[in-house]
């Protein structure tokens, strides 16, 4: 067990380099085909190796798997398919022995309907204490035969579901995932005792999933966009949760990541006072497109928006919901918008690979914390999965037209010519892997000087040992059009070329490292980053 540190003044979580493990798809220990805790544990020295200073898990408590995870059953438990609490407890303890901290997710929203809380509603009845716990409302209509209001779901589809005895409950996302009544103390009470369950066991941070929906409108009244105030984004009384959130992590000398998406700057740093959240996500970023101008603007507009709070910018170029890097750079929208996701899209996946191998210098450059989702640093492109084998339920609620989030959790492959590429000994994996994956293989990259791996493992490196990376100021140099330059401090400077030719550096002293050879003049080619000394 940790002892909590009420006095500890470490800040390691402003300049982290996190790495995203989405556990059904990292390394299957088991041989069952599902990635678990005994795969993770037993490739904790890749993870070291690599660099990282934390891994951040997606969720592994017990769950119906309905939503990949995020629908929680029992948070005390680790689900069978992953391992036991006794092996969670392990992995957090080697990890810490390697100095890699953990972080766990927490999805605060709503819970699985197999949760003993929600089967406990059903079976109590209308008006029961237990329904109080949830959102159950009776219909509208003649006989209650229409939903209790008119709020947008964050899937495809509706937000209402009718139980037998004809009421109704919210679920923002699927059925399977009823909304908590966050106005009932109960509920804040679980929710308290549960960060403290995994703070005692060690953990050094809680990523918190959908950050910002907790609270509701009492009213549950309709909802029209761009007409009413949005009745469960953002409302105020979030951040009396937080604060209370944010006195036990204090106790524990814990952090929280918050996934918070909000295009109102000024409330986004509200969740970051502090006595709030430490960070939260930087969605902005993660969907910018390759364009210089809108990377530039999306920079400036994220540290100005953390300054005024004193926190820390995050970094991410990818995770478990958005297309793969490669394959996004690689096409004719760099963007990332759910709404516009679609099969068949063409791919330059040569394009793709030399932008986000640029992408992850420009990344790592830049003041604050950088995520890294699991395969990135393989270079690993978005799978297309047969129609067949498609799990995402994004994709069965939208009719079929979402190809859903599976592509970019298709299990990671660790060995050439291997069955299944070494991701696990026995059975197939529960997503199937593309046939030409050989080449992304950790064990055939590892070997290369030139592959993404050694690019990744050079920059974290050289981010770890070199005076000037991490938190602190950055100054935009004078650069041609479509060329990113800026500086850190201790004469680091970064720049990355965004144009249609060759680009001049500025005065240096030597380069520190490049994501492609720089030409014979020692111009920097197009879609090409460098780290310099000057």
């Amino acid at each position: 067990m940790a002892a909590p540190h009420s006095h500890r003044t470490d800040d390691w979580w402003r300049d982290a380099v996190i790495y995203q493990v989405y556990p059904r798809s990292f390394a299957d220990g088991d041989g069952d085909g599902t990635g678990d805790l005994a795969g993770v544990r037993a490739r904790l020295p890749y993870l070291a190796e690599l660099g990282v200073d934390a891994v951040w898990f997606t969720p592994w408590y017990l769950s119906p798997l309905v939503d990949g995870g995020y629908d929680v059953a029992d948070y005390r438990t680790i689900d069978p398919a992953f391992g036991t609490l006794a092996e969670a407890e392990k992995l957090i303890a080697e990890a810490r022995e390697l100095g890699i901290r953990v972080i766990v997710d927490i999805v605060p929203n709503h819970v699985s309907d197999q949760h003993a809380w929600f089967r406990a509603a059903l079976a109590a009845g209308p008006g029961s204490p237990e329904r109080a716990l949830f959102h159950f409302r009776p219909g509208r209509g003649e006989n209650g035969e229409l939903p209790p209001n008119t709020w947008p779901s964050q899937f495809s589809g509706r937000t209402w579901t009718r139980v037998e005895d004809g009421e109704w409950y919210l679920h923002l996302f699927t059925p399977e995932q009823p909304d908590l009544n966050w106005a009932h103390p109960a509920v804040r009470r679980e929710h308290e005792d549960v960060l403290r369950f995994w703070f005692e066991r060690g953990v050094a941070g809680v990523r918190i999933d959908s950050a910002a929906l907790l609270a509701k409108d009492p009213a549950l009244a309709d909802f029209v966009e761009g007409v009413d105030p949005h009745p469960y984004i953002d409302q105020d009384e979030l951040h009396d949760i937080y604060r209370s959130w944010r006195a036990i992590a204090d106790e524990y000398g814990g952090v929280f990541v918050g996934e918070v998406w909000l295009p109102d700057s000024e409330r986004f740093a509200r969740y970051l006072r502090p006595d709030e959240l430490h960070t939260a996500f930087n969605f902005s970023f993660l969907s910018c497109p390759w364009e210089a101008d809108r990377l530039r603007r999306t920079i400036d507009d994220t540290l100005a928006e953390h300054a005024p709070v004193g926190a820390p910018a995050t970094w991410v170029l990818c995770n478990h919901d958005v297309t793969r890097t490669v394959t996004r750079y690689g096409r004719a929208d760099t963007g990332f918008d759910f709404a516009t996701k679609t099969f068949g899209t063409p791919t330059d996946l040569a394009l793709g690979t030399r932008r986000a191998r640029a992408a992850a210098l420009l990344t790592l450059a830049l003041p604050g914390s950088v995520y890294v989702y699991q395969g990135e640093e393989l270079g690993l492109p978005e799978a297309e999965v047969p129609l067949d084998r498609i799990e995402d339920p994004m994709h069965a609620r939208s009719g079929g037209t979402d190809p859903g989030r599976d592509g970019c959790r298709v299990p990671l492959p660790w060995t050439a010519g291997a069955p299944w590429y070494g991701f696990g000994p026995d059975a197939e994996p529960w997503l199937p892997q593309p046939r030409d994956w050989d080449g992304y293989a950790v064990d055939r990259q590892q070997t290369d000087g030139e592959s993404m791996l050694a690019l990744y493992r050079e920059a974290l490196r050289l981010r770890g040992s070199v005076e000037g990376f991490g938190d602190g100021p950055l100054a935009w140099l004078p650069a041609d059009e479509g060329v990113l330059a800026f500086a850190r401090s201790e004469g680091l400077v970064c720049v990355v070329n965004l144009s249609a030719g060759p680009a001049a550096l500025p005065p240096h002293e030597r380069p520190l490292l490049s994501s492609g050879p720089l030409d014979a003049d020692g111009r920097l080619p197009v879609d090409t980053a460098v780290w310099l000394i000057t």
